[in-house]
Formats: structure tokens, sequence, C-alpha cells
């Protein structure tokens, strides 16, 4: 298990933990990112992510790239 942040880009993982306190939890599962969820990283720039969940594009910053474990 890791933080998707570490995701290589392309490459589909499955989304294993949702962490942070309840709001920020409830934010990233507003977004699509669920347990058992799918998520790609399209493209990084200086840890910033954007991704493809729930077939959105949805970009997130580094803090919360970090509470979302592959």
């Amino acid at each position: 298990m890791m933080p998707l942040i570490f995701a290589k880009e392309e490459e589909e993982n499955i989304i294993l933990k949702v962490s942070g306190n309840p709001e920020v939890k409830k934010h990233l599962e507003n977004l699509g990112f669920v347990p058992g969820g799918k998520v790609t990283v399209v493209s990084s720039m200086n840890g910033n992510l954007i991704v493809n969940v729930k077939e959105a594009r949805v970009a997130i910053s580094k803090e919360m790239a970090q509470k979302v474990y592959i």
C-alpha cells in the first residue's frame, strides 16, 4: 500500500484506503475516491495530480493525493 502520489502515470490502480479527518474523507469520496474504485494518474506536476476516477478527470493537490492509498 502506498500513497497515490507514487503511482506511475497511465497505470490503473485500485484505491485501498482513504485517510484524513472526516471532512477530508467526505470531500475525496464525493470526488469518487472510494475504496475498491479505480484511479489512473494522467499527469503529475510538483506532486499535484490530474487523475481519472469514476470516468471523470479530477485535479487534486499533493496533500490530498497523500491521503489516498493504492
